[in-house]
């Protein structure tokens, strides 16, 4: 089984302006009106591994609230096992969604439920045998929380996971961020896999290029493959053994890009797993070929999801479509 640690949440989109200037989202009386969407980086990554085939296992406590009932639904609908299964009386975590001109997404946090993590009862809650663990992005965020989910990850690795990571750095969300890249540090440590994007390198050190950023995360003490997405420009991969970069999968109507990311993430894992490829050792044997077959798999994924309006991914059989058209 996989295993996705992390954040579930609502998202809460926000009025949106039109190019003539036009505000859409406001009610009679000029109120903003927001619509709820479930969400949350662990949440979509596990929702779009469910779809894609893959038996995932989703690590999070749940709110005893409307919003966990409503968060609840999607993980059963892509055949995702909720492994917390007893819910927390702390209310659901939110973010409030707005634009940018780009149709990029910008989030604003209010957390509670998510941060309820206990390293007892989620180690419990790990199946005996963990073949790939998903770090989430709200993990290193706390430093009482970061402890306990470096508890969870190393559980995971003594039941012969794999570790990826994907951190969707938020610096809005984080009061101490030098504190905060110390305790991201420590799980970039442990993973085998990591994904970031071309934003979350400029936040963490401006300074360096991307290719020094790769290699630098290369020489960590488990990292075998870098993913580095770039947003309209595509994706980025790196090993010991060679380099690639893909375009972005265009749908034929475009949504807005929620999710993105994680369903990229998500068809990366699926695409490894199938070929065996998903272990330490395996990982770094990627070629050239090898990784711009595999970034092409999950640009087409997440260009799926990128077709919908919010974080909705695609079956396998959809991507098996657009792949063999």
């Amino acid at each position: 089984m996989f295993v996705v640690g992390g954040e579930s949440l609502i998202d809460l989109k926000a009025e949106v302006a039109l190019p003539d200037g036009q505000l859409i989202g406001r009610d009679g009386q000029d109120q903003i009106v927001l619509t709820a969407h479930p969400g949350g980086t662990s949440y979509n990554c596990a929702i779009a591994l469910g779809k894609l085939g893959i038996d995932t296992g989703f690590l999070c406590p749940i709110s005893r609230d409307a919003f966990g009932d409503y968060l609840l639904g999607p993980l059963q609908d892509a055949g995702v096992t909720p492994l917390l299964t007893e819910r927390v009386a702390e209310y659901t975590t939110l973010a409030v969604i707005n634009f940018d001109a780009n149709h990029n997404a910008r989030y604003g946090f209010y957390r509670q439920a998510d941060g309820a993590i206990e390293a007892k009862t989620a180690i419990a809650a790990l199946p005996e045998v963990v073949d790939l663990y998903q770090i989430g992005g709200f993990c290193p965020i706390e430093p009482d929380e970061a402890a306990i989910w470096l508890d969870i990850v190393r559980a995971a690795m003594a039941r012969g996971a794999t570790i990826s990571i994907d951190p969707n750095v938020r610096p809005s969300v984080v009061t101490d961020f030098a504190g905060y890249k110390t305790r991201l540090g420590h799980f970039l440590d442990l993973a085998h896999l990591i994904k970031v994007s071309d934003e979350d390198l400029h936040e963490l050190d401006s300074t360096m290029s991307i290719e020094q950023h790769a290699a630098a995360f290369l020489t960590r003490p488990n990292c075998e493959l870098v993913v580095v997405t770039l947003g309209e420009k595509g994706s980025r991969g790196f090993t010991a053994k060679g380099t690639a970069t893909a375009a972005i999968y265009a749908p034929p109507v475009f949504g807005d890009t929620v999710g993105a990311g994680d369903s990229l993430m998500a068809g990366i894992l699926s695409w490894l797993d199938e070929r065996d490829l998903l272990k330490p050792g395996r990982l770094n044997t990627l070629d050239d070929t090898a990784l711009a077959e595999m970034l092409h798999f999950g640009a087409v994924v997440a260009g799926i999801n990128c077709g919908r309006k919010g974080c909705k991914p695609p079956t396998r059989a959809e991507v098996d479509a657009v792949l063999q058209a």
